[in-house]
């Protein structure tokens, strides 16, 4: 357990879940990342290809009907759109602006996005490059915060739909 003083409150709240469940994990303070080749540079003994990039997405049913989704891929990887579209039966989506990204994750930047959309009321789809990984490690509510984790335990806290 860290001393959580000065923390985000997002990275607080991961914190305290993955502590509650007794899980292990590792955490790194470094300098602010926005991208996930940043993010891999400040983290000893992780590769790009571990670190869990989410991106919340606004993706469109039909002209009357959208919502909000986390998608999450390994940090090397990127969207397949013909498989995103095809997977979640949708016609076209986009990135959510950093006001949408504030609003949804009550005041997270873009780049310090966690894959943990449950704690925002978001639907969690993760790509199938993520699943090479043992471990992962992602920005946990702050640019300069990160947290590794066991995948399967990641699985069992956030319980996303693999798209494959």
């Amino acid at each position: 357990m860290i001393a959580m003083t000065k923390l985000n409150p997002v990275t607080q709240r991961i914190l305290e879940l993955l502590d509650k469940n007794n899980l292990w994990y590792q955490t790194f303070r470094h300098k602010p990342v926005r991208t996930s080749q940043e993010a891999a540079d400040v983290r000893p003994g992780y590769s790009l290809h571990q670190g869990a990039k989410a991106l919340i997405l606004k993706v469109y049913y039909s002209k009357t009907r959208s919502e909000f989704i986390m998608y999450v891929l390994a940090g090397d990887a990127k969207i397949d759109k013909s498989l995103l579209k095809a997977r979640l039966g949708i016609k076209n989506f986009r990135f959510a602006t950093p006001e949408e990204v504030a609003e949804i994750t009550n005041g997270v930047l873009p780049g310090g996005i966690p894959p943990f959309g449950n704690l925002f009321g978001l639907k969690v789809y993760v790509d199938k490059s993520l699943l090479d990984n043992e471990k992962i490690v992602f920005n946990a509510g702050d640019r300069s915060f990160s947290i590794a984790m066991r995948l399967k335990d990641y699985f069992r806290l956030v319980r996303p739909v693999v798209l494959r």
